[in-house]
């Protein structure tokens, strides 16, 4: 069974970077199948990145997110830029739910964007 641990989140100012990373551990996966989500207070978890198909971003992050991964570590990596109030949120990784079956929910890592 795997287990996602996400980390890497902090409180940042408007404008700022931060990298996630997410460690999957219990199996191996597939690092092409992975993604990145986040739920703010109040809303709906929401599809930020996927590393299949060559990259997929929400128009929100686009040109500001980059997703990657690490096959040798288990491990994929949200690198984010010039954060802005609005990216506020808990944010998890997990398999592309669009195409396959997610494992079990990590806790999530807060990103908290505030001056």
């Amino acid at each position: 069974q795997v287990q996602l641990v996400e980390s890497g989140g902090g409180l940042v100012q408007p404008g700022g970077s931060l990298r996630l990373s997410c460690l999957a551990s219990g199996s191996i996966i597939s690092i092409n199948r992975m993604a990145w989500y986040r739920q703010a207070p109040g809303k709906e978890r929401e599809l930020v990145a996927a590393i299949g198909s060559g990259g997929h971003y929400a128009d929100s992050v686009k040109g500001r997110f980059t997703i990657s991964g690490d096959n040798a570590k288990n491990t994929v990596y949200l690198q984010m830029s010039s954060l802005k109030p609005e990216d506020t949120a808990v944010y998890y990784c997990n398999t592309d739910g669009r195409y396959y079956v997610q494992y079990f929910w990590g806790k999530g890592t807060l990103v908290t964007v505030s001056s």
